[in-house]
């Protein structure tokens, strides 16, 4: 598959728009803090159309261009326990955090709600843009974080990563680490049963396109991820 990826304004938090080609329809996944011309510009150079945006929780440097992205007819994916803060993820930022943000980015902290959302659950298998995402609930940096599956591969990876699956981890899980709990709808039991009841199950053979920071593979988190080694 065709897959861009490009970090966000704050947070670092990664974007990724998928597809099947050029000049085909794709997926945009975690539409961040001023992504918006990012966006724009990958769309323009490969001739891309959205046809949804997938949300692997709702914090606010995940969520925060959504409703740009999606425009009034693209519709945005996200689990039903996390819905909620799609009405306002501004609301939960530590007042500190608020003004810096609004320090950075003026008008850009204000919030607008996508006119078209849809919940998913868990095991759920979304068909998007000739693409297939299997739902994997993994709760416990929130109450809705989840895991998207697929079988398919970005092209062009070197010939020494050996991966035949993509997994979009969010804040569950990046190279070396995971997601914090501490956060509001946070939960560190939730947390560790995600990881070893979902995460860890997962083949080696998986390449991991995390919320934040490089990409990695299962084979590679197994070994050396200290929080799920210490499962």
């Amino acid at each position: 598959m065709l897959a861009v990826s490009f970090p966000a304004a704050a947070f670092a938090t990664n974007c990724y728009v998928l597809a099947t080609g050029r000049g085909e329809e794709c997926v945009i996944v975690d539409p961040g803090i001023g992504i918006e011309e990012q966006v724009r510009e990958v769309l323009r150079e490969l001739s891309l159309r959205p046809a949804a945006v997938l949300l692997t929780h709702g914090h606010v440097d995940h969520v925060h261009s959504v409703a740009a992205v999606c425009g009034g007819d693209v519709a945005a994916y996200i689990h039903q326990d996390d819905r909620y803060r799609l009405e306002n993820p501004l609301a939960g930022l530590d007042p500190g955090l608020l003004a810096m943000f609004e320090q950075e980015f003026g008008q850009a902290t204000t919030w607008d709600e996508p006119s078209n959302v849809r919940d998913i659950t868990d095991a759920e298998s979304l068909e998007l843009a000739g693409l297939t995402f299997d739902v994997l609930h993994a709760p416990g940096h929130t109450e809705g974080s989840v895991l998207f599956s697929l079988n398919d591969i970005p092209a062009g990876l070197p010939d020494e990563v050996d991966v035949d699956a993509t997994l979009l981890s969010g804040d569950v899980l990046f190279a070396g680490s995971i997601g914090r709990t501490d956060l509001p709808g946070g939960d560190d039991a939730a947390m560790r049963r995600s990881l070893r009841e979902v995460v860890l199950p997962l083949k080696d053979s998986t390449l991991v396109l995390p919320g934040h920071g490089p990409g990695t593979t299962m084979q590679r988190e197994r070994a050396t991820n200290p929080f799920l080694n210490n499962l």
